[in-house]
């Protein structure tokens, strides 16, 4: 049988991408050596209560991080999803975003991150809108991406899909200020 360790590796894409066995006790440390004092956790409902996220957010308490809890995120995330993630990330004084779990997930957490720094609607800042291009980009908070599934990239992208439900349509986010400064997987 393979050695696990032999498993493990780091890859730069240009995100930074740490994998293999036991790369997520990484996650303090390195939230940490980005900045982050008060992160964000944002995940969706079905894996809010499993003991990945459980324990992810023990251990960044353990190691002295007041890590903060968002699940209201929908396969798809909604407009409303994003709203009430960034009035969460506000409230929280939170200085950091870890998304953890599938695309919705990486999506809507990259957004907070993105919207939070941001005066204006989150629509604005989307492709075709008023704000394109115009973002606030020096203060978006550092994201960590913990991905659970495969399949979209949304964890090495700069892109966010977000519903937004007046419209019925899906709109993106793109700036490289949403790129992910690490992976963890």
């Amino acid at each position: 049988m393979t050695d696990p360790a032999a498993l493990s590796g780091y890859w730069i894409f240009p995100t930074k991408v740490r994998f293999g066995v036991g790369q997520i006790g990484r996650l303090p440390r390195e939230a940490k050596r980005l900045g982050m004092t008060r992160p964000l956790l944002v995940t969706d409902p079905g894996l809010a209560g499993l003991p990945m996220v459980r324990d992810a957010l023990a251990a960044l308490e353990a190691d002295g991080l007041a890590a903060g809890l968002f699940s209201e995120v929908k396969g798809n995330p909604t407009g409303t999803n994003l709203s009430a993630g960034v009035a969460a990330f506000r409230a929280g004084n939170h200085d950091g975003v870890i998304a953890l779990g599938g695309g919705s997930a990486m999506d809507c957490g990259k957004a907070i991150a993105f919207v939070s720094a941001q005066d204006g609607q989150w629509q604005d800042y989307a492709v075709g809108g008023a704000g394109f291009g115009r973002a606030e980009t020096a203060s978006v908070a550092p994201i960590i991406a913990v991905p659970t599934t495969a399949g979209t990239g949304s964890e090495v992208g700069r892109a966010a899909v977000i519903t937004d439900e007046a419209s019925e349509t899906k709109l993106i986010l793109i700036d490289m200020a949403m790129m992910p400064s690490l992976v963890i997987s």
